[in-house]
């Protein structure tokens, strides 16, 4: 049997919602909503599933992005996708954002990066196995790429132009660079579809997000 997974990301202001059956990606949306998804998100759900004919109770595995992100984006995909799950009674898996992009590496070494403003990046470095080779982490993108193992590595990322000009002069500068679709949702399917065969799926109550930085209120507390 083909299991039907239902992904969505909400943790940028580009988020996406994906439909996977078996191996096959049905439809990926690409949303753009600067001001949160919370308004707008079933709304989309709702007119993706009707296109193809899908209810929620034919989904056998939802799946969210699970940071790291903005920090009211996160906890709105990833809630959904546990209310979801919790009232069709299916199991969810919990993406890392950081991974879905590694997904779209070729290279031994696959060094995902994304903006976390503030002047700092979320960075990990994954094989291609997807397993984590370095942790995920939120720091600056010049001491980043001094922790990077040497090795066959190339960086992906969904906008790599802030981090390019930091590569002049390192070890790094002739590193091959891969942009990725902003639409993450498709690779969080596949990814969640994978561990929903290996029987890694989760109880919608075992899952819990991936924020890597403290929140602005906890930032601004600790002042």
């Amino acid at each position: 049997m083909k299991a039907r997974i239902l992904a969505l990301d909400t943790t940028s202001e580009f988020g996406s919602l994906a439909l996977l059956e078996g191996d096959d990606l049905v439809e990926e949306v690409l949303l753009h909503s600067p001001d949160g998804f919370a308004h707008v998100l079933f709304d989309h759900l709702g007119r993706l599933l009707a296109r193809h004919g899908w209810k929620l109770e034919d989904v056998d595995c939802f799946a969210s992005a699970a940071g790291p992100g903005a920090f009211t984006g996160v906890r709105v995909g990833l809630a959904a996708a546990k209310g979801l799950a919790e009232a069709m009674r299916k199991p969810i898996v919990a993406v890392s954002n950081l991974q879905a992009v590694a997904s779209f590496g070729t290279c031994a070494l696959r060094a995902a990066v994304l903006d976390a403003r503030r002047g700092e990046i979320y960075g990990a470095v994954y094989d291609p196995e997807l397993r984590l080779v370095c942790p995920e982490v939120v720091m600056k993108f010049p001491a980043w790429l001094e922790t990077l193992p040497e090795g066959d590595l190339e960086f992906l990322s969904t906008d790599f132009s802030p981090f390019r000009p930091a590569l002049a002069g390192t070890r790094w500068a002739a590193a091959p660079v891969r942009e990725v679709p902003r639409a993450l949702a498709g690779a969080i399917a596949r990814i969640a579809a994978a561990r929903w065969r290996a029987g890694q799926a989760q109880d919608p109550a075992e899952v819990d997000a991936l924020y890597v930085r403290r929140s602005d209120a906890e930032l601004a507390w600790k002042e």
